[in-house]
């Protein structure tokens, strides 16, 4: 079954959550100290705030996926929109491994595909992730690595390079 996901950049994570946790009516699923995730059933919604990123609001939308098989039907439609896909392949993002996919809406806006694998003890790619890079999350597991490091996925030519991950 597939869960729309939802992720913002904040200034104040605090004031933020309080905001969320009363519109919501629940508490944050997973809190760290630059990031906040409920995972609600209705609406059936993956939503996440962080402090990271240049640009406050909506850093990226998505759709998560709970097998193999979902990631491949939206990955095959994603891919017949007329966007440039990018395969990221597994990665650490938001305290999460993850395989997932990116395209752009027409207007650029970064769409999300991704089937959660497991956590994660770190955001990113670790130490080289930082807050002003622009971007929300994330990185690429190195070969043989446990995920906590690795290369920022490659937004390709002609991609525009904002949102999480690419």
């Amino acid at each position: 079954m597939k869960r729309l996901h939802v992720n913002l950049s904040v200034n104040d994570l605090e004031s933020s959550m309080q905001f969320y946790a009363a519109l919501f009516d629940a508490e944050p699923t997973v809190v760290k100290e630059d990031y906040a995730k409920w995972m609600l059933d209705d609406p059936r919604v993956n939503f996440a705030i962080t402090t990271r990123g240049d640009r406050k609001g909506v850093d990226h939308l998505g759709i998560q996926v709970e097998s193999d098989t979902e990631l491949d039907e939206v990955h095959h439609r994603l891919a017949t929109a007329a966007a440039p896909v990018i395969d990221q392949g597994e990665t650490i993002c938001c305290y999460a491994r993850s395989d997932k996919h990116w395209a752009f809406d027409p207007e650029g806006l970064a769409w999300e595909t991704f089937r959660t694998l497991g956590e994660s003890p770190v955001y990113g790619g670790g130490e080289s992730d930082s807050r002003d890079k622009g971007s929300a999350c994330c990185s690429r597991p190195a070969a043989g690595d446990d995920g906590a490091t690795g290369e920022r996925a490659d937004a390709g030519e002609g991609v525009r390079a904002a949102g999480c991950c690419v």
